[in-house]
């Protein structure tokens, strides 16, 4: 036996892909768990897949103590260990191998593997954790069906967990006792889990639709029963939407959900036993609020439907990772639309498309939905993965309709069920089943950034001709300098002067509304257009890009008004905000004050008022820009003037429409609390009105008697959040009270530590310094740092981008306690530095500091590496 080590991080490649040269077919894993020291026994049946007798057998293994191993029962020692590798050799074409390997759950803090949460062991595999279990082929194109054996004590950990179905189980002499489970789909290692505690347990059953009984169990901790009702619904809503849009039957006996307080994502979707962040699982009025109910939803949907997409065909690589991520977000999206509003939903999802997503594009880390090249897997669980992924997607069954792409679905599964595929794969079928041409559409799937639409257009009334000329560019991005055309879903609407949707006719015959923009510039002829109209142009935001047109005032309230798409009306008004946000920044720069026009606030007024509209969707379009999004239209950011933009322009909203919003503010008081979207939706407005209110004379009154009266957390959260952004003399009793209320739920704390985060006062960081002394608060759970540190280094742009750097140096602090305690969160954290050539000189001069002090750390993670080597050599 030899063992070799290697410090300097090592980028992998798409192109370098290669079949493994052995597969495991069966894997028998023991656990004898214990907090510091516990014993994995895994005994698996390996085959040579080639016909190279002299090929070694790779191990991946992190962390890991190495006990013994053997091959047909008999002591091995043609082995060695290499960069985090045990490498065998002189093997025969297939064995049976049993490695012996001991591991410390409790020092785990990087919550990888095998770790304890709370007072429970708990697993995280994906996207490269199994390999900090034992030594095995940790790559998702290696399927294997896993039978595990868990022994604990049974006092201390009543149930023990993992995949498949429960095949046997007993007890011990010395008070401990085992249970072992079966999973019989072949499955990857990353899909692997194991939760031991003692738990309180919801339980309940689906019969599916051709008739079987599933079991259904959700745990949680103990006292937390009454919380778990809504993610049991949320899930048998789940399982009877896949039935009936996608024709998807789960497959085994019984589907178990685990709610644990440490986790890094937010839930993951291991065969039959998921293991979710207790925020996605715990809910009820008097803790939760709305929106933390739809999370609930989403996400309970978005890991049950990765069972099949995900679980049942896997990812051949970690290259391919939206071919799972992007397709079961698509499905969330649509479930969560299919239950609740579409409009709502979807502007929802374009929001963090055009924010984050478009700013992760611009920056040093850009990448297309399949990336090529990775460092550390963790960094590309991203949202151009998952959230621009989704929308490649959307822009597929817009193309094909849902006729086609269900087709195409279906044929996806018949060819590839049971195996490791590729994003070529997915397309494939979906070109197989419509015969639609996708050579060009594939192109999404290589290439990075955001394209930017040009369009003008033209109306000839002597030929009642209208022309639409498209223009694509996509601006270079880190490590790709030259772009080719896309495929692009463009969308309109064309309208007369009365709002009748005019016909879309070319050539004499009808044209859909979709166009199709493959060139770096079309022209597209209307004909029998009798006046000049008005155009509605990537309505449903039809493709992630940028558009550029040069709307008048007239159009866009126009727009708001008579567009027949309700998303369409809301983007109208975000380009009449937008507008005057550009225009009001240049005002403040040159040292005036905002100003907004009278017929600008009167569209807003109309929009309020309108009694056809659904509330929530009201409440939308009365929602501006967030700080940020506004910040990725400029290639160099001026925080100061944003901010006091969006605060003047809030104020003039307030002011002008005070009687208006204390009218629907009043209208919408509710009795009894309700999770229906009716309610839902008239406590989203009532909640949007006083955010505004709170700006006028009356608005301190008005949020201390909604905290005063609140009988449930969304109302008690929006008086809040109003008397935070607003700074009304009424907040610090309120937080306090709160406080002392909440202390010992750290669920719950964790609304607390955002608006401790995002407090827009002067003195923020003191702030933020003084409440990680909170009891409540740990720096080792991610759930408080990410609403705490989070909130105030990525959502209150003004304050963390301080003049004399002190959020910088704060960054930097908490990026080097959490290098070596978990990487994976302190990479998260750092993306507000990855940004740092956006702005002006001194901020980039600061923070390039900070992130050269971080390239020197000592044992700097793999995860920090990548981005902070990036962002230098950007």
């Amino acid at each position: 036996m030899t063992e070799q080590t290697s410090t300097q991080p090592t980028a992998k490649y798409r192109s370098d892909y290669r079949k493994p040269d052995y597969t495991i077919t069966d894997i028998d894993l023991t656990f004898d768990l214990n907090d510091t020291k516990t014993q994995v026994t895994a005994q698996s049946k390996v085959v040579r897949m080639g016909d190279n007798a002299d090929a070694k057998l790779v191990l991946d293994g992190d962390e890991l103590e190495l006990v013994s191993v053997t091959v047909n029962g008999e002591a091995w020692s043609a082995y060695a260990k290499e960069d985090g590798h045990l490498v065998l050799s002189d093997l025969p074409a297939e064995f049976d191998l049993t490695i012996v390997t001991m591991i410390n759950p409790e020092a785990n803090t990087a919550l990888e593997g095998l770790y304890k949460s709370g007072g429970g062991f708990c697993t995280q595999c994906e996207a490269e954790g199994f390999r900090r279990i034992t030594y095995y082929l940790d790559r998702p194109d290696v399927l294997a069906r896993f039978t595990t054996k868990i022994i604990a004590d049974k006092a201390a950990f009543p149930f023990l967990l993992s995949n498949g179905n429960r095949i046997a189980e007993g007890d011990l002499d010395n008070g401990r006792h085992w249970v072992q489970w079966q999973d019989p789909f072949p499955k990857p290692s990353y899909l692997f889990a194991l939760v031991a505690g003692d738990f309180d347990v919801l339980r309940d059953n689906y019969t599916t639709m051709s008739g079987r009984n599933v079991e259904l169990e959700i745990f949680v901790d103990k006292g937390n029963l009454d919380r778990a009702d809504y993610a049991m619904t949320s899930l048998k809503n789940s399982m009877k939407w896949d039935e009936e849009r996608f024709g998807l039957e789960y497959d085994l006996d019984i589907y178990m959900i685990v709610a644990v307080d440490f986790f890094n994502m937010g839930a993951m979707e291991n065969k039959g036993l998921n293991v979710f962040n207790s925020k996605f699982v715990l809910a009820n009025p008097k803790t939760a609020t709305d929106s933390d109910y739809q999370g609930i939803e989403a996400v309970i949907g978005h890991e049950y439907f990765h069972n099949w997409t995900g679980n049942r065909v896997t990812c051949r690589d970690w290259f391919q990772l939206s071919l799972k991520e992007g397709l079961t977000v698509f499905r969330d999206q649509e479930f969560s639309s299919d239950l609740g509003s579409r409009p709502v939903n979807r502007i929802a999802n374009v929001r963090i498309v055009r924010g984050p997503q478009f700013a992760e594009d611009r920056g040093p880390m850009s990448h297309p939905i399949r990336p090529e090249k990775v460092i550390e897997m963790n960094n590309f669980y991203t949202l151009t993965v998952y959230e621009k992924g989704s929308e490649v997607i959307r822009m597929m069954h817009t193309l094909l309709g849902e006729a086609n792409f269900q087709a195409g679905m279906k044929l996806y599964f018949e060819c590839h069920d049971g195996t490791a595929a590729t994003c070529d794969d997915f397309v494939q079928a979906m070109e197989n089943a419509s015969g639609i041409d996708l050579s060009r559409f594939r192109r999404w799937y290589s290439q990075a950034g955001t394209p930017v639409v040009a369009v003008e257009t033209a109306y000839d009334a002597d030929n009642k001709s209208y022309s639409v000329t498209v223009k694509q560019q996509t601006p270079p991005t880190a490590g790709q300098e030259e772009k080719l055309p896309l495929h692009i879903p463009f969308d309109i609407e064309l309208y007369d002067s009365k709002g009748e949707v005019i016909a879309l006719q070319s050539n004499g015959k009808p044209v859909h509304n979709v166009l199709d923009v493959k060139e770096e510039e079309q022209t597209f002829v209307f004909e029998n257009v009798a006046e000049q109209p008005v155009i509605s142009m990537l309505r449903e935001f039809s493709a992630p890009v940028i558009l550029e047109y040069d709307y008048s005032d007239q159009e866009l309230i126009f727009l708001m008004i008579h567009a027949r798409n309700e998303f369409a009306r809301w983007d109208a008004g975000q380009m009449l905000l937008a507008k005057y946000i550009r225009k009001n920044v240049a005002v403040v720069q040159a040292g005036n004050a905002v100003e907004l026009p009278e017929a600008v606030v009167d569209a807003f007024r109309g929009a309020l008022l309108d009694e056809n509209l659904d509330p929530a969707f009201i409440a939308e379009m009365l929602t501006l820009p967030s700080e940020n999004e506004i910040a990725g239209w400029y290639k160099q950011v001026d925080v100061d003037a944003i901010n006091a933009v969006v605060g003047a322009l809030t104020q003039i909203l307030a002011t002008d429409m005070e009687d208006e919003l204390l009218a629907i503010y009043r209208s919408l008081a509710q009795g009894e609390y309700s999770l229906d979207h009716a309610a839902m939706a008239k406590r989203a407005l009532r909640n949007k009105c006083l955010s505004y209110l709170a700006h006028t004379a009356t608005g301190n009154d008005l949020v201390t008697a909604q905290y005063a009266a609140a009988d449930n957390m969304t109302d008690t959260m929006a008086a809040m959040s109003a008397a935070n952004n607003a700074q009304l003399p009424c907040r610090e009793a309120q937080m306090a009270d709160f406080s002392d209320k909440w202390t010992h739920d750290g669920l719950v704390m964790d609304k607390w530590f955002m608006l401790q985060g995002t407090n827009p006062a002067e003195n923020a960081l003191e702030n933020v310094r003084n409440t990680m002394n909170h009891p409540a608060f740990s720096l080792k759970n991610p759930n408080r740092t990410r609403s705490l540190v989070a909130s105030f280094c990525a959502n209150n742009p003004a304050r963390f981008h301080a003049k004399d750097g002190s959020g910088y140096a704060f960054l930097t602090e908490i990026l080097t306690a959490l290098n070596t305690s978990n990487p994976q969160v302190a990479s998260r954290l750092i993306e507000p530095f990855l940004k740092y050539r956006q702005y002006d000189e001194a901020r980039q001069q600061l923070m390039r500091s900070e992130l050269e002090k971080l390239s020197v750390l000592d044992n700097l993670a793999k995860d920090l590496f990548e981005k902070v080597q990036k962002a230098l050599e950007q």
